[in-house]
């Protein structure tokens, strides 16, 4: 080979290689751009990714807003006024004849209202011979219910004794309860529980008894029937000082029924008083936002009752009450990012 080839070699493969790692890196940085732009990609969140939607209905129920409770007018009153479902009332369901039944329903379906929840007319907190008694109506209750398409009762607990330990009432709860769960389960009806949350009513008793969610959920799990879940109330969730995210550990078929309300300012939390409650929104006090978006977020399909114990609201007419429910309760779902 000619010498000066020879010597020409080491200074060519120099540059050779100089150039091959320029081009190993200019690849490097291009694939590491495009993995940097995809793993940006796959953090942010898609441009036309739907919101969530909401499915609870705004339901009427005459009872917690103090207008008079007549099945017939329920119906014209609830659409003209824009609410969604109307709480069934079984005994006037279950007098109704197969014909009337059905005219019933139609006007429903043509208002597009849905059912609402039924209240548990059980004697489950006292004696035992009341419970007992109460507890002979039940079939014809629930297959009234059934019979109408109505699938949600509820009720709530009360958050002391005067004689029983909270051992001994959690015992009692669980087995009577589990009674009432079975026959309702037998037609198709789910049973919602509620906690009363206000420390002025838990510690005015001698045994205080359930007042949280997580104290419900260990008498849900002890009744064990899959029909029974939370009656939740927004009222009870903020004088309990839980949080979004004890709401968010539950699964939409967890909830049977929600209650929604605020409370009056200027009264610490521990302060407040069970039956001193005002319209969703009046206040802000409690986070009404917060509580319904975690309820679009698990996804729960049921009713949502306006439930302020206001004595200045029941003085007013029906209709009068009605309109000012229904603005309280639209402007506390207007509050969220909903599709």
């Amino acid at each position: 080979m000619n010498p000066r080839i020879r010597a020409r070699q080491p200074a060519v493969q120099q540059r050779m290689n100089r150039d091959t790692h320029s081009l190993h890196r200019r690849d490097f940085l291009k694939t590491s751009a495009f993995a940097g732009l995809g793993l940006a990609a796959a953090l942010a969140p898609a441009a036309d990714e739907p919101k969530p939607q909401r499915k609870f209905t705004l339901c009427f129920a005459p009872g917690p807003i103090g207008v008079p409770g007549d099945p017939r007018k329920a119906v014209g009153w609830a659409s003209q006024f824009g609410f969604e479902s109307i709480e069934p009332a079984a005994q006037f369901l279950g007098k109704l004849s197969d014909a009337e039944l059905q005219d019933y329903l139609g006007e429903m379906k043509t208002r597009k209202l849905a059912w609402g929840c039924a209240g548990l007319p059980v004697e489950f907190r006292g004696a035992e011979a009341a419970f007992e008694q109460s507890m002979k109506a039940l079939p014809e209750f629930a297959r009234a219910l059934q019979r109408a398409g109505v699938t949600r009762v509820a009720t709530w607990l009360s958050p002391g004794s005067k004689s029983l330990t909270y051992v001994a009432n959690f015992r009692q709860h669980a087995k009577r309860l589990r009674e009432v769960a079975r026959v309702l389960g037998e037609h198709g009806l789910r049973l919602g529980l509620e906690y009363v949350g206000p420390k002025t009513s838990w510690s005015a008793s001698r045994f205080p008894f359930i007042h949280t969610m997580a104290e419900m959920k260990d008498l849900i799990a002890e009744i064990g029937r899959d029909n029974v879940g939370f009656l939740l109330d927004s009222w009870h969730w903020y004088t309990a000082q839980e949080t979004e995210a004890d709401l968010l550990t539950l699964k939409a078929s967890d909830v049977v029924l929600c209650h929604l309300n605020d409370a009056p300012q200027g009264v610490a939390v521990d302060q407040q008083i069970d039956n001193r409650r005002g319209l969703p929104c009046a206040t802000g006090v409690i986070d009404v936002k917060t509580f319904l978006g975690a309820m679009v977020k698990i996804g729960y399909d049921g009713p949502v009752v306006c439930e302020p114990f206001s004595q200045e609201l029941r003085n007013q007419p029906p209709e009068q009450v009605l309109a000012t429910v229904a603005a309280a309760m639209k402007k506390a779902v207007a509050l969220l990012d909903l599709a």
